[in-house]
C-alpha cells in the first residue's frame, strides 16, 4: 500500500456500519482505520494521526461531539477534518455539531457516493496532492495526477521518493516536518527506514530542485527538521 495514500479513520460503533464505511472508503483507494468507540479513537489519534476522521456522533461512554471537541482543543489534532455522522436531522443538532468543531456534517441514512465525495473535499483542503491537484511554490510548478515538476517553467527529474518529498512540503509550506514525521508521510508506517535516509533523500531533492539553478528552497531547522522556504 502506497505512503502517500491519505488515512482515514472511521469512528462507529455499529459493526456492519463501520464495514461498510471501510469498504468503500478502501474501494475509493483510502488507508482506512477503524475505532469502535471514542476511547479507541482517541488512542488511535495518538498512535497513527490520520489525515481525516468520519466521526458517529451517537456512542456509548465517549459521545462523537466529545471526541470532537477535545481533538479540536488540541494543537496537534486541531487541523484533522472531521466528518460528523448523525441520525439527528435538526437544524439545532447540527449547528452544535458544527460549533464543536466538526468540519462538516451529514445526516443517517446517507449516500455512500456523497460521502466519499464530502471526504474528498476536505482532503482538497488538507492534503491536495493525493486528489489529483496542482501544487504552486513560488517558481516550482508540482502536478500531482501526471507527477511532473517544473521551476522556471523548466522540467525537473525527481524519483517517487523525492516527489512524495516535495508534495508533502508543498502542501504546508512554511511547516517544519520532523524526520519522524516524514517517514511516516512519505514512507509509511509500516516500513522500517532510518532516519537517515530521510537526509539522503532530502540532500538528492536539493540537487534535483536547483538542477537548472536558482536558490535551495529547502530549509533545514536544527534539532526540529525541514521545511520548504
Amino acid at each position: 500500500m502506497s505512503a502517500d495514500q491519505p488515512t482515514v479513520l472511521v469512528v462507529e460503533d455499529e459493526l456492519a456500519q463501520r464495514e461498510v464505511l471501510a469498504y468503500n472508503l478502501e474501494a475509493e483507494g483510502f488507508r482506512v482505520s477503524k475505532a469502535a468507540n471514542g476511547d479507541e479513537a482517541m488512542l488511535l489519534v495518538d498512535e497513527d494521526c490520520p489525515d481525516i476522521i468520519v466521526l458517529d456522533w451517537m456512542m456509548p461512554n465517549l459521545s462523537g461531539i466529545e471526541v470532537c471537541r477535545r481533538l479540536k482543543s488540541r494543537p496537534d489534532t486541531r487541523s484533522i477534518p472531521i466528518i460528523m455522522l448523525s441520525a439527528r436531522s435538526e437544524e439545532v443538532d447540527k449547528v452544535r455539531g458544527l460549533e464543536t468543531g466538526a468540519d462538516d456534517y451529514v445526516v443517517k441514512p446517507y449516500s455512500i457516493v456523497e460521502l466519499m465525495a464530502r471526504v474528498r473535499t476536505q482532503l482538497r483542503r488538507v492534503r491536495p496532492a493525493t486528489v489529483g491537484l496542482r501544487l504552486e511554490y513560488d517558481d516550482i510548478i508540482l502536478d500531482s495526477e501526471t507527477h511532473k515538476v517544473s521551476r522556471d517553467s523548466k522540467p525537473l527529474k525527481l524519483g517517487p521518493t523525492e516527489f512524495r518529498l516535495l508534495s508533502t512540503f508543498m502542501e504546508k509550506p512554511g511547516r517544519v516536518w520532523s524526520r519522524e514525521q516524514l517517514l511516516d508521510r512519505v514512507w509509511g508506517r509500516d516500513i522500517y527506514v532510518d532516519t537517515r535516509t530521510v537526509d539522503v533523500h532530502i540532500g538528492r531533492l536539493r540537487k534535483a530542485l536547483t538542477q537548472h539553478g536558482g536558490e535551495d528552497p529547502v530549509r533545514t531547522v536544527r534539532g526540529a527538521g525541514y521545511a520548504l522556504g
